[in-house]
């Protein structure tokens, strides 16, 4: 288990050995502020840790001087090519930024990125991804990712710069896992990981959770995207999953169901969804059982804090795997959610009964 280097992005804290760090990217202009401090009071509220912007100009770079100082979690701002909008941005209060040295150009202009973030305390994230590698490689392996990201490593620490994260994306899962594997080996510094370009929800997910999952579990990612094709909400929906279901203590529900068998006589599939779009409203730490037959239901799933098992024409509500209620189908949803507020609103006010 790799244990990190510490670095400090405005209130947020990565590596270390803490917990990974939830971010995604906002998918509209910079320059539109107000729509941007919307987003991200939303998406804070939904579990995002740290938002990431593109700056691709400098209306976007003057924006920050409205985004800083309302955002309530740390901000990036992503710059290509222009080392001139990667000054600005520092000089706006952008909390990081994230560069590919080798598209900014010269080594004077890096250099003058690393002074500017010196004075103003401002980390750097170092991002290599495998579509972007210098010309001599040929192909995108590993060893080709990796070399590249220490000769960049090897330039901020002649100019005594640290106060950096570094990040080696593919949308390959294997070259991803074998690029992080092999850099932790060679340098100190927290990692930013994730799956660039994972495509749409369907199949996205799952290489972002094969790939975010090993790499989390050997301690290769202290912050991370999920990167889908879809909304930053979903992205942040992803995150949090992958964190909760590898046992670390995220407040979101978790649904337990059946895969259904002979037994079940009710359409389960409608069932979950329609408990899902009650509960995943609420950002709390609570297990949710649904089962499509009330034989086994409630031993199956005791150690849920709540759940409903389903019948042609009756249900059963359990709690902890003791029966409350047993009502007619109709209204097992209806039922269902009465004693689903009641624990929530226990859980949130301990003291009431």
């Amino acid at each position: 288990m790799r244990i990190s280097n510490k670095v400090k992005i405005g209130t947020c804290t990565i590596g270390g050995g803490l917990t990974p760090v939830i971010q995604t990217m906002l998918d509209f202009p910079t320059a539109d502020y107000k729509k941007v401090n919307k987003e991200i009071k939303k998406l804070y509220t939904e579990g995002c840790e740290i938002i990431r912007l593109a700056i691709k100009n400098e209306q976007d770079s003057e924006a920050l001087k409205k985004i800083m100082p309302n955002s309530p979690i740390p901000v990036i701002g992503d710059i290509h090519f222009n080392y001139k909008l990667a000054l600005s941005s520092i000089k706006n209060g952008i909390n990081k930024i994230r560069i590919n040295p080798g598209n900014i150009g010269l080594e004077k202009n890096v250099k003058s990125i690393i002074d500017c973030a010196k004075d103003h305390q401002t980390a750097i994230r170092i991002g290599v991804n495998a579509g972007s590698l210098p010309a001599k490689y040929t192909h995108p392996s590993p060893k080709a990712m990796v070399e590249t990201a220490l000769e960049h490593i090897d330039f901020f620490e002649k100019n005594n710069f640290s106060n950096i994260v570094i990040s080696l994306k593919s949308s390959n899962v294997k070259t991803t896992l074998d690029s992080y594997r092999l850099l932790s080996k060679k340098c100190p510094y927290p990692f930013h990981a994730g799956i660039t370009e994972a495509g749409i929800p369907k199949y996205g997910i799952i290489k972002s959770s094969l790939g975010m999952g090993l790499l989390i579990s050997e301690g290769l990612a202290d912050t991370f995207r999920v990167s889908l094709t879809a909304s930053p909400s979903e992205e942040i929906k992803v995150s949090k999953a992958i964190l909760k279901f590898m046992g670390f203590n995220i407040n979101m529900p978790e649904i337990i169901s059946c895969p259904t068998c002979g037994r079940c006589g009710i359409d389960l599939q409608s069932l979950a969804n329609k408990v899902d779009d009650i509960v995943s409203a609420y950002n709390t730490n609570i297990t949710i059982a649904v089962m499509g037959c009330i034989v086994n239901g409630p031993g199956e799933a005791k150690e849920a804090d709540i759940g409903i098992a389903g019948g042609i024409d009756t249900g059963i509500i359990f709690v902890h795997g003791k029966e409350i209620e047993t009502v007619p189908y109709n209204i097992l949803l209806d039922r269902f959610k009465f004693h689903f507020l009641k624990i929530i609103n226990k859980k949130e006010n301990p003291g009431l009964e």
